[in-house]
């Protein structure tokens, strides 16, 4: 089972990926025509909780169905597999009717002494009806990534995003007149619409996908035992999940708040806060698509490999990726260090958020790194230590906004996210290191990428000077230096390629 290539699943995730993240910038630019930057802001309060939320219902189910799933699948013992799932999702429902039932009915108290704008309690009403939606859909799709048949997830996603995008089509125009509190409702509304559609999508496909044939064979696992299972799984994976969510949530929360004490008025601190969170950030998350399709399918890769003891296998896979994580982080920063503005006019159409782009750039190669690092230990079964690392990186974050912002303002947001990064990054590569022996060599995955960048991003930037600028010269442009970038890639021996042919196997 191992000798399936992991190439093929990472190939669908990353294409589904980057369609919902396409998607998702028109989403968000005509929201920020739509609603503005205010809006925006608000919107973004209510994500935090709706996190929070999938982190409870969700995460810890969703890893446990794929891990349980890839180990069965592994060993042949494919009648079983029904019942984890049937367990997984029982437990879903029961546990995402509680969350849902506390979220509506403490819905006004979270929005007033938790949040600290009234203005959100009617969108977080609504997103109470999402959550069994989204607890079940995610349980599903868990088992689909086990058995790395990534098209029904792949699918889904692009089914949600799309429900999102006709639902606030239609919405937003309807409901901005009444005010930002309704005009945020109408983005909420689309979230629990698309989560609604895709949860169903996906119980469709898996009841027409399963070997019915396979399942009839009687199982060794009970249904006790099986619930027992899921349970000793998940409830780590959540308590990670939640604990690093809450901490998220309480960072987010406490933005807008100070940059008040900098000296932003509320509706400054609100718009300041959109830009950053909706817009400039999502934006240097765009490439991580490819990056997060292939964490979620080194999950159940590297546990089909430990259920076999595969060691090998292990290194070089952990290896390769980490490799091209590092040219991928260090492209894509040199590409927003050296074309923010022009980036931040073709996406958005807001020269001044490249101020704010440029400054997001160290974080890229680390943002990267630590996503896929992230997958490996998943896969590896390093839950307590991802939750450790994430609970590191939360207090970083919330010294440097407690103490800093209200001196420097979002300076110091970013630099305190650098520094988190740089710490948690460091410590997950000691970790892969020690559990896979893994050799990583500085020269291909640092220094002739930075090099390879560097000349790159100059010749395209010598090019840009003989063109008239506008929005579509500015995405040729920025294609021109990736591409460039390659070529010097393979110039200087950073890729090679063995290197290419080694990611089919």
């Amino acid at each position: 089972m191992y000798k399936k290539s992991i190439v093929r699943g990472t190939a669908i995730l990353t294409a589904a990926n980057l369609i919902t993240r396409v998607m998702g910038f028109f989403y968000r630019i005509y929201m920020s025509d739509a609603i503005g930057s205010e809006g925006i802001g608000l919107y973004q309060l209510v994500m935090p909780i709706y996190m929070l939320s999938w982190s409870i219902t969700s995460s810890g189910f969703s890893t446990t169905v794929s891990r349980l799933t890839a180990r069965e699948n592994a060993k042949g013992n494919y009648s079983n597999i029904s019942r984890i799932i049937i367990s997984a999702v029982l437990l879903c429902i029961g546990v995402s009717l509680a969350v849902s039932l506390a979220l509506f009915f403490g819905a006004d108290f979270i929005a007033e002494s938790i949040i600290k704008d009234y203005r959100t309690a009617v969108s977080l009403k609504i997103l109470a009806f999402s959550v069994p939606f989204m607890a079940v859909g995610s349980c599903v799709r868990g088992y689909f990534l086990g058995i790395q048949q990534q098209s029904i997830p792949a699918a889904s996603q692009i089914l949600e995003q799309s429900v999102r995008i006709a639902s606030i089509l239609v919405l937003a125009p309807m409901l901005s007149s009444k005010g930002l509190e309704y005009a945020c409702a109408a983005a909420v509304v689309g979230v629990l619409l698309g989560e609604a559609f895709s949860c169903i999508f996906t119980i469709i496909s898996y009841n027409g996908f399963k070997n019915k044939q396979e399942y009839r064979k009687k199982a060794d696992l009970s249904a006790s035992k099986c619930l027992v299972l899921v349970l000793s799984m998940s409830v780590p994976l959540a308590a990670a999940r939640v604990s690093a969510s809450m901490l998220s949530a309480f960072e987010n929360i406490l933005i807008p708040q100070k940059l008040q004490a900098f000296g932003e008025s509320a509706e400054s601190a609100m718009s300041i806060y959109g830009n950053l969170t909706g817009m400039a950030i999502p934006l240097i998350q765009l490439p991580s698509a490819l990056l997060v399709a292939v964490a979620t399918a080194l999950v159940p890769t590297i546990t089909e490999a430990s259920a076999i003891g595969n060691n090998r296998k292990i290194s070089e896979t952990v290896s390769l990726t980490i490799m091209f994580t590092s040219i991928i982080g260090i492209g894509t920063a040199c590409l927003f260090a050296v074309f923010p503005h022009e980036l931040s006019v073709a996406v958005y159409n807001k020269y001044e958020l490249g101020d704010l782009l440029v400054k997001l750039v160290p974080a890229c190669p680390l943002l990267y790194m630590q996503i896929v690092l992230s997958g490996i230990l998943n896969g590896l079964g390093q839950h307590v230590f991802i939750f450790r690392n994430n609970i590191i990186s939360s207090v970083i974050n919330i010294i440097f906004i407690c103490c800093l912002v209200p001196l420097y303002g979002t300076d110091a947001y970013i630099a305190g996210w650098c520094a988190s990064l740089i710490v948690c990054t460091a410590l997950s590569i000691y970790k892969v290191k020690k559990l896979t022996g893994t050799k990583l060599n500085a020269a291909n995955f640092v220094f002739k990428p930075l090099v390879s960048a560097a000349a790159g991003g100059l010749t395209a930037k010598c090019v840009l000077n003989y063109l008239v600028p506008s929005r579509a010269v500015y995405v040729m442009i920025a294609a021109f230096m990736l591409i460039m970038y390659i070529v010097f890639l393979f110039a200087m021996g950073a890729v090679s390629r063995e290197d290419i042919k080694r990611l089919r196997y």
